[in-house]
């Protein structure tokens, strides 16, 4: 299939060039989600519901696919992917399945929508597409263009929708899960960062390496997760929303969790099954930076490295080159999709623990 031939880029300052992108087939179709008052969610202190509907969103999708690949990006407060035309019936019925399911377990809506590149392109942007292996096991999808932002755009103007689920449609949730603990800052504060561009693309490109550049000077490059892997709390903060999740229970999260707590303390390996290589995985796999119609990352950084960004940023979107907005907090958190424990393409979606990308979209905005 066309997603599976593209090529993995190791290094993410590659991502920056505008050949490393490869526009969606013809035919292909465009989905996106996002929660309705995600805004009033956050300062009600419900980020966490909101980052799993996100995930959610993406989880469905995956079990739709079973083994097949195919290009999504995580947002915080929702969520994009793109399918082949024949998967469209199967996409939108998950869509719609999660959207449903948000509103009864949670009382939070989503909006939904999918529609063909065609449409994207007939309004003069485009949906480009480049994979960044994040570790030896998983690569994320980065997308440049336009087209998601214009889509997302649509749809939020009630332009674009799906139909509705059924009465008692559940979606196919296996293996979302928000067990881990928050991941405090080491080098002085968890920075989400959204950047985007307005003018020229290749001084935008510049930009975003020197922005790069910065970053790869921190420990790890920012990568707010520790080495050996977030924390393993009991019972886990997120065992109340997983249960939500179809098929799940509180007792069965609990139990689960409190068996993880245990095989990481001891290093126990029942059946083979070694918990502190797969908490090592989790962190390995993470997805903390990425390009979605512009750059977006959730960094630990040190207040001198901050300062600097800052400094850079100012003076690129001063030049008419980006705007850019950022969201300060003391700790990062994580929503993972696990289809199975003992393989390692679990993926891993990082964002900011008391607002994230979404409160750094609103200062984007110029709502903030």
């Amino acid at each position: 299939m066309w997603y599976d031939d593209l090529p993995r880029y190791d290094a993410f300052s590659d991502l920056t060039h505008d050949d490393s992108y490869t526009p969606l087939p013809p035919g292909w179709v465009v989905g996106c989600a996002d929660i309705i008052g995600s805004t009033g969610l956050i300062a009600a202190g419900r980020y966490k519901e909101v980052n799993m509907i996100g995930a959610a969103v993406i989880s469905s999708q995956i079990n739709g696919a079973g083994d097949r690949a195919f290009p999504f990006v995580f947002g915080g407060d929702g969520a994009a992917f793109a399918h082949p035309p024949e998967h469209r019936a199967t996409a939108e019925a998950a869509l719609a399945a999660t959207q449903a399911w948000s509103s009864r377990a949670f009382g939070i809506e989503t909006r939904v929508a999918m529609m063909p590149i065609e449409d994207i392109r007939a309004a003069g942007y485009e949906v480009a597409v480049a994979r960044h292996a994040a570790s030896e096991h998983v690569d994320y999808a980065m997308i440049t263009g336009g087209g998601l932002a214009w889509a997302e755009a649509q749809m939020k103007a009630g332009a674009v929708s799906v139909p509705p689920a059924p009465e008692g449609a559940e979606p196919d949730l296996t293996g979302l899960s928000c067990r881990w603990s928050h991941m405090p800052s080491t080098s002085g504060t968890i920075l989400s960062i959204l950047v985007e561009p307005v003018g020229d693309a290749a001084a935008f490109a510049e930009v975003s390496g020197r922005v790069l550049e910065l970053v790869r000077g921190l420990d790890r490059g920012g990568h707010p997760a520790p080495p050996e892997g977030p924390g393993v709390g009991w019972p886990p903060a997120g065992a109340v929303l997983e249960a939500r999740v179809p098929g799940m229970t509180r007792a069965k999260v609990l139990a689960e969790s409190l068996l993880a707590k245990l095989l990481v303390s001891t290093g126990l390996k029942p059946g083979g099954f070694d918990a502190r290589r797969y908490r090592r995985v989790v962190g390995e796999n993470a997805d903390f930076r990425k390009f979605d119609d512009g750059l977006k990352m959730t960094l630990d950084v040190d207040p001198a490295t901050a300062a600097a960004l800052r400094t850079l940023l100012d003076e690129a979107e001063a030049a008419g080159t980006l705007r850019y907005g950022w969201h300060q907090q003391d700790e990062a958190m994580m929503t993972c999709i696990v289809p199975s424990p003992l393989l390692d393409n679990h993926v891993h979606f990082i964002d900011g623990a008391a607002g994230g990308y979404a409160q750094a979209a609103l200062r984007l905005k110029g709502q903030g």
